[in-house]
């Protein structure tokens, strides 16, 4: 597995930004921006980022905070904002670009409240694609300072693909039609897969973590390019 590293940036506003990245052993197909789940850049999120770059992407997950428990992760999510996780995924665009990575080849992509952000960068940057996994927040914000998805879905600027479980407790399936049904609106190549009974881990189906997965890898080559 291509090793992860971090790094950090200093910012204009004082804050320091902590990037957690890999990069190919080989050429560069692009750049992809992994958007951490609730609990922050945990070894889920580090595998996933390896995982990218060992398929060729130049791989960058910037920490919107630093790691929490599952206990503490709500409240820390109820503080977001759509400013604080917009700035800090920009700074993840602008290290990408400064290793010869156009916006036309980048993506964004993530799991929980990541995949959340991941649509919400989506409708507010020009990229070249995303993809989110099941992300919650569809038709009540996961935060007062950030939009439902349901509100994002029209004003998508990217190909865009949802990936979601049929059995998800915290996300109804109901929630993901109207998600499917406003996206269909945007004026970009949207798609929402659900699969069948599977719940809100992904990773713990191994059939469906690896369709997923392929479908997700799928998507980045068939619209970043």
């Amino acid at each position: 597995m291509t090793p992860t590293r971090t790094e950090t940036i200093s910012l204009t506003d004082g804050r320091e930004l902590t990037l957690t990245v890999a990069e190919p052993e080989n050429a560069v197909r692009g750049g992809l921006v992994v958007l951490h789940e609730a609990r922050g850049v945990t070894d889920t999120v580090r595998g996933l980022v390896a995982g990218l770059a060992a398929e060729g992407w130049l791989a960058v997950a910037p920490h919107l905070y630093e790691e929490v428990s599952g206990e503490e992760a709500p409240a820390v999510v109820s503080g977001l904002s759509g400013e604080e996780v917009l700035a800090d995924t920009d700074v993840a665009f602008v290290w990408l670009e400064q290793r010869g990575v156009g916006r036309d080849r980048v993506g964004v992509m993530g799991f929980d409240l990541g995949g959340a952000v991941a649509m919400v960068v989506a409708g507010s940057r020009t990229i070249g694609a995303a993809v989110t996994v099941g992300g919650g927040g569809i038709v009540e914000p996961l935060a007062g300072g950030l939009p439902s998805l349901v509100e994002v879905a029209e004003e998508l600027t990217c190909p865009w693909l949802g990936l979601y479980g049929d059995d998800d407790p915290a996300i109804p399936l109901s929630d993901v039609e109207k998600l499917r049904d406003a996206a269909a609106a945007a004026p970009v190549a949207t798609d929402v897969v659900v699969f069948a009974d599977t719940g809100h881990r992904f990773d713990t189906d191994p059939g469906v973590s690896a369709e997923a997965w392929q479908r997700a890898l799928n998507w980045f080559d068939s619209h970043l390019r």
